[in-house]
């Protein structure tokens, strides 16, 4: 069995009600539960959230929303892992025991069919615990530097000041739109990035953090620009 999990909170500070919030022309969490329905991937999809109005929406679009997140796993520091493994436990305790389980987050509307169903592929043909959407970063990360409190910088990496960009190594970073895993990985709270896991490559261009007003409206604009003609 193949379970999808959105997890999708209703506490948003950044952004007000951030998991609904409307993103070209739909709540930007149908965006994952439309995605999840027409990869076929899945034998059931389920959206783990703490929030009646979240839940009801989730429910119009086809997701199932079986339970109520408990209040433990719905702060800001509540984990993806914790959040997912809390699912499979339901899930087995009340219908069958999954093989694959993945999450997709529910806002992820750069994620591609293709992209999800190759992480399947790869963690099947692999010994990999997870699959996961990565990218590479645009400026190389040895070159970067923090602003202390005086207002000063200082480099994080200051060996590499006179590097030219070319002789650095390239860094990847989690893009943040789906995670395959094992059933014991979720259960074991394994975590996502380490030594078993396949970054599943995605462009730069299909990438985009949303946790700030700037970061949706730059998404928006990336969103349009890439389906030009539904717009």
């Amino acid at each position: 069995m193949k379970l999808c999990v959105i997890p999708a909170r209703g506490g948003s500070k950044r952004i007000e009600k951030k998991n609904i919030k409307i993103f070209c022309g739909k709540p930007i969490i149908a965006w994952s539960i439309q995605l999840a329905i027409a990869s076929k991937q899945f034998d059931k999809i389920i959206v783990s959230t703490d929030d009646n109005e979240i839940a009801d929406l989730a429910r119009s679009y086809g997701a199932d929303v079986p339970f109520m997140r408990p209040k433990k796993l719905s702060d800001d520091y509540a984990g993806t892992v914790p959040v997912i493994s809390h699912t499979i436990k339901w899930q087995i305790k009340h219908y069958q025991r999954p093989t694959y389980v993945c999450c997709i987050y529910a806002t992820a509307p750069f994620a591609k069919l293709s992209d999800l169903k190759y992480g399947l592929k790869i963690l099947k043909s692999s010994s990999s615990e997870y699959t996961f959407s990565a990218t590479n970063y645009s400026y190389p990360i040895q070159r970067s530097f923090k602003i202390k409190k005086n207002k000063k910088i200082k480099m994080f990496y200051p060996k590499h000041y006179n590097s030219r960009s070319q002789d650095l190594e390239e860094a990847f970073h989690d893009a943040g739109q789906f995670y395959w895993g094992m059933t014991d990985a979720w259960l074991k709270n394994k975590p996502i990035i380490s030594k078993n896991s396949s970054p599943i490559m995605i462009p730069r261009n299909q990438v985009q953090d949303i946790d700030t007003l700037e970061d949706w409206q730059i998404a928006e604009r990336m969103f349009q620009m890439m389906n030009k003609n539904k717009f």
